[in-house]
């Protein structure tokens, strides 16, 4: 399936994000959104000049809301930032380089403590802010795997993160074209309604 995708779309080149605190931001906000509208916001606090993790940390919760208000859910996704600030600031100081030095399952269990962080959102700052070794699972990765019959309709987040990282190259590069290929299949055919016949992956069998 890697093989497949790899050949067909070539290098995907993700995240997007100028720096390893843009990502982090990023993965929160494009929670229940489309990544234009994060866009959006990221562009309102890059104009501002605030897009630090200090100055969004003591910034009014009125006025960060404000800023974020393209992305949708603008109240919630405030104080979900903030609270990742906050274990930013009292955790590790707001370095960022503290933070990548951690180890992976410790950092998972840290981010996954933090209200309003999921699996997804903790796997992706990992995975494409830290570069720690982890394999991010989202709707297209469940439905590409799914339909494929590599694991059932019933299966969940850790299964679905088990059977990738059981197959594909322990490397942070290798997850991180991986999860982008998936995405990018499940945009131009898996979708909610397939488009199988021109697919990359048709006729492959297991």
């Amino acid at each position: 399936m890697f093989d497949r995708l790899f050949k067909h779309y070539g290098p995907q080149h993700w995240w997007p994000g100028e720096t390893p605190f843009e990502v982090m931001v990023g993965a929160i906000l494009t929670q229940n959104t489309n990544w234009r509208n994060v866009e959006k916001a990221m562009n309102n606090l890059k104009h501002e000049g605030v897009l630090h993790p200090e100055s969004l940390r003591i910034m009014p919760e009125g006025r960060l809301a404000a800023l974020l208000k393209p992305a949708g859910f603008f109240n919630v996704k405030t104080k979900r930032l903030k609270a990742f600030l906050n274990f930013l600031h009292s955790r590790y100081g707001g370095s960022i380089d503290a933070l990548r030095s951690t180890s992976t399952s410790k950092l998972r269990e840290e981010l996954l403590a933090i209200k309003g962080i999921g699996k997804e959102t903790a796997d992706s700052i990992l995975l494409y802010a830290l570069g720690h070794p982890i394999f991010v699972v989202d709707a297209y990765t469940y439905r590409v795997f799914t339909r494929h019959h590599l694991i059932g309709e019933e299966a969940l987040y850790d299964e679905l993160q088990d059977l990738a990282t059981g197959h594909v190259p322990a490397e942070a590069e290798h997850y991180n074209e991986f999860h982008a290929l998936l995405v990018r299949v499940g945009k131009d055919y898996c979708s909610p309604t397939p488009k199988c016949e021109n697919c990359p992956l048709n006729g492959l069998n297991w």
